[in-house]
């Protein structure tokens, strides 16, 4: 299968056949009529007065791939779906404003979602029926697609008006839902709130196997960003202790990828051990942060070595020649799950000799018989799944060898698994480029280059940045998606807000103002596009935007923080360092509007609590006024970059930057002592005398 091939080809192209999308093109061969989301396809509709069938899904999802072999390439079922409907496909990371209306819908309908998700809608775009996966053929695993539109082709036909009716009632629950009962009469978030979040992921931790949940797991990496500030703020050990855990868990766990780094998805189990097999840079993103914060907090070198492996994965296998990096890796090559990952054990004793492989063999769980079974059946398929149930000091005496030899022998190993891998056929890469991963990308890379001093790192960050504002930045606004030459969609929140949030940690790393320049700007777009001036909070798409079913307003995380957690975040960063009244004002006006909705469901925000800690305080910013390439300069920040200092803000007022004067406002109160390095702490209405060496700065802060 070459780079872009589609495992959902069949033969003639439909409406897909010029998009952009990985996603859309793998269907543009389909017997299904598709069109892409657009007015060709909803005039059509309404010319022949067909309901539409909205399939959403991503290149990379293993339902979806079984979904369009079992049904969307079947000529039958092909047939059938253009006779009673017009068929329509989205590419949910594509557009994710589309994707978030209508899996609200799913949820109202069956009580949960998931991808792919099947809706049906009449051609005013307004949904009456909603689901996720749906077999060819009605059976043990529920309702086929076949029976399903026989269905609705009924009812339509003879019972029109009721779903029109139902149409109606659901629109106007989702509009409800979307304009919130919040508006600006919630209060303040107080120190409560953070207790009780604290207390109820205490109570959905699981203590046997870390992580949240007893069932599958998710990585959640803003739960474990909440819990280091919480450990911070109310001195709380457990806190720490969860984090350290969970994320020692999910190293050792099969969700990683132990040949060539990077994280899966997630599991299907509670150990951490069997995953779907797919990778999504967001995913490497965030737990880069978390792991390299998690290390700020402990010195621990292992949460260090996992977020440089996982950066090493991003760099090498994702990162486009323009700068910025692909979206994600499929679960499946040659049309089955994990075949890329997995082991039998003859492979790899053949690799690396009886010793050595049995060495391998017993760090990484493998087994004669195979230590992975089939999702479907639960029968062992004869394969394993690299995962650590042994500490290195439990290996270490039952091998008879100190920690270092066993760790250069794993190395050794491990580097002839990855040449060997490396000539197996690659799974699917989605190679279309998104403002709001790269933004978290960008996260990463500056937060993880300022801690561990790599400046290759902060490199890959200001290539990411330069990529976005040349590519898919325009007259102030910035576009979604960037493929094959073309920039697409317009930006939403969570590109803005993410990229916002990249801005700030690059500045921090690198002090080039401009990167803070360029952040107060896009604030500003934000502000006069996306913010509710009547009742606060922020939509999801621009007023400029193609008009949708509804402009949504959230704050609760799933996969992703929301945008308006990272705003609040963002706000609260801004205003420490601008000290504008304006962004306070939102800042204050978010925390009222989404107040009433958090205090039903706390852990369900953990982002934006997160921001809410910050805003608690204590927080400071930190400016050091001193020259940048100077000794005493260069001391007194490494210093500041190796200490976990989640409320803070640096910032650099050197002679050569005139710029940061202009955002900031005049450095002549804040002058050089000594004619050395000088730090200048302020917050909470304070600002403390000034010092001018590390040990008075730590105690200080301290």
């Amino acid at each position: 299968m070459s780079k872009n091939s589609s495992p959902e080809s069949g033969n003639s192209p439909n409406h897909l056949k010029n998009e952009k999308s990985p996603y859309l093109l793998q269907h543009a061969d389909n017997p299904v009529d598709w069109y892409p989301w657009g007015d060709e396809a909803f005039k059509k509709a309404k010319d022949e007065n067909k309901p539409i069938f909205l399939s959403i899904g991503y290149s990379t999802c293993h339902w979806c791939h079984v979904m369009a072999r079992e049904s969307f390439q079947d000529p039958e079922i092909g047939d059938l779906m253009n006779q009673v409907f017009i068929p329509v496909k989205v590419d949910r990371e594509e557009r994710p404003d589309i994707d978030s209306i209508y899996m609200t819908v799913c949820q109202m309908i069956t009580g949960s979602g998931g991808w792919p998700l099947t809706i049906i809608m009449t051609p005013d775009l307004k949904p009456f029926f909603a689901g996720t996966y749906f077999p060819k053929d009605t059976g043990p695993r529920g309702t086929g697609l076949r029976d399903l539109i026989l269905n609705v082709h009924d009812l339509w036909e003879n019972k029109r008006e009721d779903l029109l009716k139902s149409a109606e009632d659901l629109t106007l629950s989702l509009q409800q839902i979307s304009q919130g009962s919040q508006g600006k009469s919630g209060k303040e978030l107080d120190e409560e709130i953070i207790k009780q979040t604290y207390h109820a992921l205490l109570e959905n931790f699981d203590k046997e196997y870390a992580g949240f949940g007893t069932y599958q797991k998710f990585p959640t990496p803003h739960h474990l960003l909440f819990l280091l500030r919480h450990w911070k703020h109310a001195d709380e050990d457990e806190s720490l202790t969860m984090v350290e855990k969970t994320l020692e868990a999910m190293r050792n766990g099969g969700i990683y990828d132990h040949v060539g780094f990077g994280f899966h998805r997630y599991t299907v189990d509670r150990q951490w051990i069997i995953p779907h097999f797919e990778k999504m840079l967001y995913d490497q993103a965030l737990l880069v942060v978390a792991y390299t914060e998690a290390y700020q907090a402990t010195g621990k070198i292992k949460l260090r070595e996992t977020a440089e492996e996982v950066l090493e994965y991003l760099l090498r296998d994702m990162k486009s020649p323009e700068g910025g990096f692909y979206s994600a890796e499929d679960a499946d090559s040659e049309g089955e799950e994990g075949k890329f990952y997995l082991w039998t054990w003859s492979e790899i004793i053949q690799l690396l000799g009886q010793e050595e492989g049995g060495i391998f063999s017993e760090i990484h769980s493998v087994s004669e018989n195979g230590n992975f079974k089939d999702e479907a059946t639960g029968k062992k398929t004869g394969k394993n799944i690299l995962h650590k149930s042994q500490t290195w000091d439990e290996l270490s005496i039952k091998l008879e060898m100190s920690p270092e030899q066993l760790w250069w022998k794993t190395e050794s190993a491990r580097e002839t698994l990855f040449q060997a891998r490396e000539g197996r056929v690659h799974p699917h890469k989605d190679d279309k480029l998104l403002t709001d991963w790269n933004g978290l990308v960008i996260v990463a890379l500056s937060l993880a280059g300022r801690v561990f001093g790599r400046e290759d790192y902060l490199l890959a960050a200001a290539e990411a940045v330069n990529f976005i504002m040349t590519r898919l930045h325009h007259q102030g606004r910035l576009r979604h998606r960037w493929r094959d030459g073309e920039a697409a969609v317009e930006g939403n929140l969570d590109d803005y807000a993410y990229l916002i949030w990249g801005l700030l940690e690059l500045y921090q790393a690198t002090f080039h103002s401009e990167y803070l320049k360029t952040a107060l700007k896009l604030n500003q777009t934000l502000l006069e596009h996306f913010w509710d001036p009547d009742n606060g909070g922020f939509y999801f798409t621009p007023d400029y935007a193609q008009e949708i079913l509804v402009r949504q307003k959230e704050a609760y995380d799933t996969a992703l923080p929301s945008g308006n957690s990272v705003m609040m975040m963002n706000l609260e960063k801004l205003y420490m360092i601008t000290e504008d009244i304006q962004i306070r004002e939102i800042s204050n006006g978010l925390e009222r509007y989404f107040s009433p909705i958090i205090g039903q469901s706390p852990s369900a925000f953990t982002m934006f609590l997160s921001a809410i800690i910050l805003k608690m305080g204590p927080s400071f910013e930190i400016s050091i006024t001193g020259e940048r390439d100077s000794a005493d300069t260069k001391v007194m920040i490494d210093i500041l970059q190796k200490e976990y200092l989640p409320n803070c803000m640096l910032i650099l007022r050197s002679s050569d930057d005139v710029l940061i004067n202009q955002i900031i406002g005049s450095s002549e109160s804040k002058p050089m002592i000594n004619n050395k390095a000088t730090a200048y702490v302020c917050g909470n209405g304070t600002c403390h005398a000034p010092v001018n060496t590390p040990e008075e700065l730590i105690n200080l802060l301290k």
